[in-house]
């Protein structure tokens, strides 16, 4: 969109010079030349400043952090799946090979509870989908609802029953 852009000015200005060079007599042309090349540095470097880290600091809000909704494409029961694994797999090993302190702890709860979360979901979306599935899809659905399952499973090993039962906030 930005060359789009650049282009239609660019394009205008060199049809707006070759005008004024048809309408005016003895106009000088060469001075009004360095003209396009300004124009095309001015564009790429108010890009720069408009695309910098520095300009988007500036540009967030507390209400546009708060308001932000990432967008989620319709996973599959699959790719759900997957998610959950790794998630569940990473608060396994977090919890089992690194000294566990209350924020780690905490922490680990948050992403199993999210974890669990999804698994309704996938749960949902298993059961949606195993009626009208070919044999080859359910098993594999089967599969990995059961992957799932048991990496949710070990995950819930790996953390203290007290950090379960209420986060510190919520116990205030």
């Amino acid at each position: 969109m930005f060359k789009l852009g650049v282009a239609l000015v660019l394009a205008v200005e060199v049809v707006g010079l070759l005008l004024l060079t048809l309408v005016v007599e003895n106009f000088p042309i060469w001075v009004l030349v360095p003209l396009v090349p300004l124009t095309v540095g001015i564009a790429l470097v108010a890009r720069r400043e408009l695309e910098s880290p520095a300009h988007r600091l500036r540009r967030l809000s507390p209400e546009a952090i708060v308001g932000h909704r990432p967008r989620r494409r319709a996973e599959s029961p699959e790719s759900l799946s997957r998610s959950i694994v790794e998630r569940a797999d990473e608060i396994h090993r977090s919890l089992t090979e690194l000294p566990a302190d209350e924020t780690r702890v905490e922490m680990c709860a948050l992403g199993y509870r999210a974890c669990a979360n999804d698994m309704i979901t996938l749960t949902h979306l298993v059961s949606e989908a195993l009626p009208n599935a070919p044999l080859l899809h359910r098993l594999k659905l089967r599969r990995a609802r059961k992957r799932a399952i048991d990496a949710l499973a070990e995950a819930r090993e790996a953390i203290p029953p007290e950090a379960l039962r209420a986060s510190r906030q919520e116990q205030q």
